[in-house]
């Protein structure tokens, strides 16, 4: 397996200057922009809009980055289009509201770059593929002819960390996420799912927003970490590799790359060629990742009774905080398996009205996907994970 490049260029500020020239050279040491892009080819970037935060929340990618992107994309000769599909409704008036709160808006603005306003889909056959042969993808994936993944690093409820090959998740659209998350209960089989998938997408060239990243429950409800870096590769898989091993932790411990390497692809820091900064001299130490799946490490080689029986004592699990819920729904609407409903509760003090309806979940139902905390605009819901608090595991 040859070792696919991945540059780590620092980057302590969303100053546009500095962005600008701290991604121009992570991408000149991996061939430059014109490698990757043609005159006149239409070049989506792939930003990772997961709910309506601003910039300075560390949810989202932050504009600064985009644009810098979007700028060597039209030198270069190509034609940059802005767009996701976050998890809910994928709709037009949804998606104007998330491009202006996002700062996406303002990008386009600026650079004439322009923002996908087409909302439908279309299925890709991949004859690759270890567990789905087909996707359904957004039609700004298909009618690209090159697509820039563009990923904030951050921490998450499921697969503890989202970057290069998580992000992609948001290639298939709003509401047809939750088919995959009803079929793949298993953490192992999804993150196998997410592999098929980046195979499947293939992005071009991947720049992470690593200036302000995330740490602990993330993806939005974690601590705002300054991390200083611009990494950028064109091989999703190990710049995962590169990322996971500059905030201090060992790749292996992450789903979507231990999946990766079941595959032959890049898992291990051996597996990739550093360009740039070196690893020791950025390289975090206090940097919190959530609990991962240990647990089903260990339920999984356990006899079916047993397993059945632990599932529902010691599996992570959401827990509503109705002290901070506002009743948006967000939850309810966005849940896979509707395993959510809305109650009316008493007036809890905080000026909520007799009777306020606030989310319960049936935890039979629920199949840990933790939608509802990555989503939660209140940060009203947490992942509580028993195993933990009785010192069962350690992660």
């Amino acid at each position: 397996m040859t070792h696919p490049p991945v540059s780590i260029v620092r980057c302590g500020t969303y100053d546009q200057a500095a962005v600008d020239a701290a991604v121009a050279e992570s991408i000149r040491l991996v061939g430059g922009m014109g490698r990757y892009v043609q005159p006149g080819q239409r070049v989506l970037i792939k930003v990772n809009l997961l709910s309506r935060k601003k910039p300075e929340e560390a949810v989202t990618t932050h504009p600064a980055v985009v644009e810098a992107v979007v700028k060597l994309v039209q030198a270069a000769g190509g034609r940059p289009v802005i767009g996701d599909s976050p998890a809910g409704p994928y709709t037009g008036h949804r998606m104007t509201q998330m491009y202006r709160v996002t700062g996406m808006e303002e990008v386009a603005r600026r650079t004439g770059a322009a923002l996908n306003d087409d909302f439908g889909e279309a299925t890709r056959s991949f004859a690759g593929g270890a567990l789905f042969k087909s996707f359904s993808l957004t039609r700004s994936v298909l009618d690209a002819d090159v697509v820039i993944a563009m990923p904030k690093l951050k921490t998450h409820g499921l697969t503890a960390y989202t970057g290069a090959v998580k992000i992609l998740f948001g290639c298939i659209p709003g509401m047809g996420k939750v088919e995959y998350h009803v079929r793949l209960p298993r953490l192992e089989d999804f993150a196998g799912m997410l592999v098929d998938l980046a195979l499947c997408v293939r992005p071009a060239l991947t720049v992470m927003d690593a200036v302000v990243g995330m740490d602990g429950p993330g993806p939005s409800a974690g601590r705002i970490r300054p991390v200083g870096l611009i990494i950028a590769s064109p091989d999703p898989f190990a710049l995962d590799v590169a990322a996971v091993s500059a905030v201090g932790h060992d790749p292996g411990r992450i789903p979507t790359i231990a999946a990766a390497g079941r595959r032959g692809l890049p898992a291990r820091i051996e597996d990739v060629n550093i360009l740039g900064a070196p690893l020791d001299e950025v390289r975090l130490h206090d940097f919190v990742l959530p609990g991962t799946g240990g647990i089903q490490s260990v339920q999984n080689r356990l006899p079916g009774p047993l397993n059945r029986a632990i599932r529902t004592a010691i599996s992570p699990r959401p827990v509503f905080h109705h002290d901070l819920c506002t009743g948006c729904a967000d939850c309810f609407t966005s849940c896979p398996p509707k395993a959510i409903e809305m109650r009316k509760v008493a007036a809890d003090g905080r000026g909520d009205q007799k009777g306020a309806a606030r989310p319960h979940v049936d935890l039979g139902r629920c199949i840990r996907c933790f939608c509802c905390q990555e989503l939660c605009p209140q940060k009203a819901v947490e992942v509580h994970r028993p195993w933990l608090s009785r010192g069962l595991l350690r992660t």
